[in-house]
């Protein structure tokens, strides 16, 4: 498709990144609105559900779909991903209870996967290698202005409007991006000679799955050494083994063990993993020192953590631009995965008497150097593989970024449990003047005053402390303080941990060969071929 005008590549463009804001901005909306709508329909005990099925469906969709798009094109799975989605995003709003909820954020999950896996895959159709960094810049920007105008939105919805309308307010987008890619999208020649690989597909899928949800329980749901996490990670491991058996016997594997042996492909791939989970800590525990440690309100940090995410767009954007003009990208790899360990390592240096300036300086340092390194990985993967492998290799970086960013939450939600509760133990040891005799009531206010998501929430702290006699003020006062000193103990470990994870990123990227960036979307060998013609017309 490289072959097209470039007004009309502009215009899929366009239509490919509004699919893209569309789902997007129904992932970061729901955040924030999620509280009130449980509050409504009820099933606190299933809320993680909501997050997890999403995370699943479309985690194993993007991978399968990606192989499928190679062998059928893209323009049936992103138009397809657009319709599921939208069906999914208008039957939420009408969700009565916590299980239809759960059930039809599975179908916009599925819907997500095809959009995102074929819409980055559409990129390297329409442009050369050369052509695609500041594309890939631009589309890695909307996540970023999702996740600014998402959470607002929701808040807003919920607060001056009907919940429903949360699922709602952006279908006429998807309308309209449909619309588009329907009628601009070029159809490609379905490769017919190629039988889809069920078994495969099905073994790929039995690994993921329960290794996804082995890593969103552990620690939270169930302990790491019980029944429950050891069997899932146990049925990863089985089924990982029978995925490789199959792939090896397969005509056409859904995923070619044959591309690990790229080590562009495969280093990309790990650094993409160690990326995704350095990202994800920072996101998932930021907002938990602003307001647990610092005190800030939801409101203010909300505020504080948005630079970060601009931040990240503009560098993603900027760094796009040079890839392209320059056509060098390892340097900018480089210097991404650097600036951003330095803003985790700034992250753990801080305590409760940071102030709001000094984090945001900190969380803009980190979205610098998220912004530069995160597009780059896909074009280094799309770079090295053949082009009949590009929808399945570019999968493959988003599975990756995914599993990892999985992983890196539950290692550093384990971390700062563990931190926490033993830094607690040392605090109310300190703890003087502790009433040896309370009333139950009163025990259980000083119970709740130890719980960090109690402390994260300013009201809550005003109930409680107003439920205490005037004589126990102090303890309250004393026991605050210790609680946030062992939050602000623990979350800089997780910064640290973070941090030491990007680093070894930073190592293996200096360990990867920079091949330079094709002009055309024909292989290698095809460009040989074309080239050696073309010197021969000339003799």
């Amino acid at each position: 498709m490289e072959h097209l005008e470039q007004r009309k590549k502009v215009m899929i463009m366009i239509a490919i990144m509004s699919a893209m804001l569309f789902a997007a901005l129904n992932q970061t909306i729901v955040g924030t609105a999620l509280p009130r709508i449980i509050s409504e329909i009820g099933g606190i005990d299933y809320y993680s559900w909501v997050f997890t099925i999403f995370m699943l469906t479309s985690s194993v969709t993007a991978i399968l779909v990606g192989k499928l798009s190679d062998m059928y094109g893209r323009k049936p799975f992103i138009l397809l991903g657009i319709g599921v989605f939208m069906v999914g995003s208008f039957l939420n709003g009408l969700s009565s209870s916590i299980f239809q909820l759960i059930i039809f954020r599975g179908i916009q999950g599925f819907g997500a996967g095809m959009i995102m896996s074929t819409a980055f895959t559409a990129v390297g159709d329409l442009f050369s290698p050369r052509e695609r960094g500041k594309w890939q810049g631009l589309m890695s920007s909307v996540f970023g202005l999702a996740s600014v105008f998402g959470p607002t939105l929701g808040g807003w919805i919920v607060d001056n409007a009907d919940w429903h309308w949360v699922f709602w307010v952006f279908l006429p987008v998807g309308f309209i991006a449909f619309g588009m890619i329907y009628k601009m999208f070029p159809s490609q020649t379905p490769n017919k000679g190629l039988k889809v690989d069920y078994l495969g597909s099905i073994m790929l899928t039995l690994t993921i799955i329960p290794l996804l949800l082995a890593f969103t329980w552990g620690g939270n749901e169930y302990e790491w050494v019980s029944l429950p996490i050891i069997g899932l990670l146990s049925a990863t491991i089985i089924s990982f083994v029978l995925f490789i058996i199959t792939e090896t016997k397969a005509s056409n594997p859904v995923l070619p063990l044959h591309l690990f042996k790229n080590k562009v492909f495969t280093l990309s791939n790990i650094i993409g993993f160690i990326l995704g989970a350095g990202m994800f800590g920072a996101i998932m525990y930021m907002p938990f020192f602003i307001q647990g440690v610092m005190g800030t309100s939801a409101t203010k940090s909300g505020l504080v953590m948005m630079p970060m995410t601009l931040s990240m767009v503009i560098a993603s954007t900027v760094g796009g631009q040079m890839i392209t003009k320059t056509g060098k990208y390892k340097f900018l790899a480089l210097i991404g995965l650097l600036v951003m360990s330095i803003g985790m390592i700034l992250l753990s240096f801080m305590d409760s008497n940071t102030t709001n300036s000094t984090a945001l300086v900190n969380i803009i340092i980190v979205g610098t150097g998220l912004g530069l390194s995160f597009p780059v990985f896909t074009l280094t993967v799309q770079n090295a593989v053949q082009h009949k492998f590009l929808g399945v290799s570019t999968a493959a970086t988003q599975l990756f970024r995914q599993i990892g960013g999985t992983i890196g939450v539950a290692i550093m939600g384990t971390v700062m449990n563990t931190s926490m509760s033993s830094r607690m133990t040392e605090k109310m040891a300190e703890v003087k003047d502790l009433p040896l005799h309370m009333t139950p009531e009163t025990s259980e206010v000083f119970k709740q005053l130890q719980d960090p998501q109690n402390i994260m929430n300013s009201e809550k702290l005003k109930e409680l402390q107003s439920t205490l006699p005037p004589e126990y003020q102090g303890v309250y006062s004393s026991i605050l303080d210790g609680v946030r000193e062992s939050l602000s103990f623990a979350l800089t470990n997780v910064f640290f941990i973070g941090a030491i994870i990007l680093l070894l990123g930073l190592v293996l990227t200096f360990f990867m060969n920079e091949i330079p960036l094709r002009m055309s979307n024909k292989d290698i060998a095809d460009e040989e071929k074309d080239s050696s013609l073309k010197e021969a017309s000339n003799h």
